[in-house]
């Protein structure tokens, strides 16, 4: 059986859910999954309703379907709601669905992923990939602006999908008795992560404010990820 989790754990995690980062996060996953559900309510539906049409198209000019054609219609709407549901169904993020995903779907997308490594990252970090998660929602209409293939865009995909992995990808592969030791400069794994985590939420930010005047060659010209990369380099060493 699994161990439960300790205190400080539970105590932590129940100030993630309290915390305006926290309840913002979980009513908007709330949000999501309700469109989801409804989304595959409305696909049953119109399938049940496209059965039924040929139902009654069969029976009222070629042949009456009699009780023979209702079963077959019935195994046919079951067989179109599993259908539907088994391809509705959500995959879990990973950093290649990140390099892959349309720009647009590109903070959802890393939200999503930011969420499954919470497990992982020590409690000040949750609470910054809080703080990640909601710049990322204020991010997501203005990249609608954007020029897809565009060096503004190039530089807000670099942020979300290379440097923010590659930060988080240092510091899971240092072994946990030694995330909190001193290392050559003086700080520990832990203090670069969470350093890098609060440059890339200013960054978020930054990028967002200058998405909404309308500033995209300033963003694409900024070479800030470069800190990000050193400090890739620092949680390695």
């Amino acid at each position: 059986m699994t161990d439960p989790l300790p205190i400080p754990s539970q105590a932590e995690a129940m100030m993630r859910r309290v915390s305006p980062e926290g309840r913002a996060r979980a009513m908007k996953e709330q949000q999501r999954r309700q469109k989801a559900r409804n989304r595959l309510v409305l696909r049953c539906v119109l399938a049940g309703i496209a059965i039924a049409l040929a139902l009654w198209a069969v029976n009222a000019l070629v042949t009456p379907v009699g009780s023979a054609g209702l079963i077959a219609a019935i195994i046919a709407f079951v067989a179109a709601c599993v259908a539907i549901g088994m391809t509705a169904r959500e995959r879990p993020a990973t950093i290649a669905t990140l390099g892959a995903a349309a720009l647009h779907q590109l903070p959802e997308r890393t939200g999503a992923w930011l969420e499954s490594q919470r497990p992982a990252l020590p409690a000040p970090a949750a609470r910054l990939v809080d703080g990640i998660g909601v710049r990322l929602e204020a991010m997501t209409p203005q990249l609608a602006r954007l020029e897809p293939n565009g060096p503004a865009a190039d530089a807000v995909r670099k942020l979300l999908s290379t440097e923010l992995p590659a930060l988080l990808a240092g510091y899971r592969e240092i072994p946990p008795t030694l995330r909190d030791q001193p290392r050559g400069d003086g700080q520990s794994p832990t203090a670069h992560l969470l350093h890098g985590l609060g440059v890339i939420d200013g960054e978020v930010g930054r990028m967002t404010e200058q998405l909404a005047r309308g500033a995209f060659d300033e963003l694409a010209t900024q070479n800030r990820y470069l800190e990000l990369k050193y400090d890739g380099g620092a949680l390695e060493g």
